[in-house]
């Protein structure tokens, strides 16, 4: 039993045209070439094979030996290609694929996998958080601006527009409607942002921020609401992330997170899909945070300007309906339980004093058709 093979010393770049058989006594490879000094004897019992190196048809084999390495191995490799050769290999050696490892290695990478995995923890929980919390105090406005346009720009497209402005609805009476709401929530408010408040032409019930002062609400969340009302207390809980820089703060944290999740992770088939899931899940708490803090604003901004609450319970009602094929715990879920916030408003309008209607009818089957 012999066959050609190429070996390498380990030591220097140079390769070696061998031939390849086994010892006379049959316990042993025995290796030679004209550029050898003299054939080598590797013991069978001490060959294991390197799957992750050669190509589809080749075998690489190496030895355990006494070394300084976690592995115990030669540094030396022998690239076999004779398939009758590889053949008697595979099936004779059951040790062929062995790990061998040095007494306590598996202790001590147990010990430095789960450092790794602290200071990860550290990075994505603490570090992190904290750099963005600081990062969006200190952005400049104009950056964030360009940010929010950017943000924007990218939903419209995600919502399926071919174009910038492509899904903004621009009817005149309707977007005289919503100014007429806008002014009223803000009156008096220096909120440290020219509003841009915008709808989408979408059927989508939703609305959210984006950073530099940009709320969008989409036509979806204006069919399904059950008055002007409603309609205003989703915008003032926007207007609350805007204030308070939600949407940068978590477009910094998310991208970092996500960054480091995927250097981590690698782009492996389903990393994608990994990543995404573990960035939800780090950044549900805190933004369930966020939401209950710009609950608590758009109440207060619905009592300043005089505009019953219960709409925005009857509004949480909705979305509950929406929700109801797709409940997630409360740890996965990024807002607070939707039944949680509706007895919130609830509580708060039976406690308004005089309130009213945010638009007249007309105004309010104006902003109905604001998308024509």
């Amino acid at each position: 039993m012999q066959g050609q093979g190429t070996f390498f010393d380990g030591r220097t770049a140079g390769r070696h045209q061998v031939q390849v058989g086994l010892s006379p006594d049959r316990q042993a490879l025995v290796i030679a070439g004209d550029s050898l000094d003299a054939p080598l004897r590797w013991p069978l019992a001490d060959l294991r094979a390197l799957s992750d190196h050669g190509g589809e048809k080749d075998l690489v084999l190496t030895r355990h030996m006494d070394t300084d390495d976690e592995s115990p191995r030669d540094p030396a490799r022998l690239v076999l290609r004779d398939p009758a050769l590889i053949d008697w290999i595979l099936r004779t050696r059951p040790s062929l694929h062995k790990s061998d490892l040095r007494a306590g290695a598996k202790r001590r990478i147990l010990r430095n996998a789960a450092l790794a995995l602290g200071a990860l923890a550290l990075m994505l929980l603490v570090i992190l958080p904290g750099l963005a919390d600081i990062m969006a105090r200190v952005i400049p406005r104009d950056t964030e601006e360009r940010f929010g346009r950017a943000v924007t720009a990218q939903m419209e497209r995600f919502l399926g527009a071919d174009e910038r402005g492509a899904l903004v609805c621009d009817h005149a009476q309707g977007r005289a409607a919503l100014d007429k709401m806008v002014a009223r929530l803000t009156d008096g408010r220096d909120l440290g942002y020219d509003l841009r408040v915008q709808v989408f032409d979408h059927p989508m019930l939703n609305a959210f921020a984006a950073p530099g002062g940009y709320v969008v609400l989409v036509r979806g969340l204006i069919d399904k609401a059950q008055g002007p009302d409603a309609v205003a207390a989703v915008l003032a809980h926007e207007i609350a992330h805007v204030v308070n820089r939600d949407a940068t703060r978590n477009a910094l944290r998310a991208a970092g997170s996500a960054g480091i999740l995927s250097l981590i992770l690698g782009d492996v088939a389903g990393g994608a899909v990994l990543v995404a899931v573990a960035d939800q899940v780090l950044n549900s708490a805190y933004s369930r945070k966020a939401e209950r803090t710009a609950d608590a604003y758009a109440l207060t901004m619905l009592n300043d300007a005089g505009i019953s609450s219960a709409g925005f319970g009857a509004f949480f009602d909705t979305l509950a309906e929406q929700e109801a094929g797709l409940s997630l715990p409360e740890y996965l879920s990024t807002h607070p339980i939707t039944a949680e916030r509706a007895q919130a408003a609830r509580d708060n309008a039976a406690a308004q004093g005089a309130t009213t209607p945010v638009l007249t009818d007309a105004e309010w089957q104006a902003l109905r058709r604001i998308c024509g």
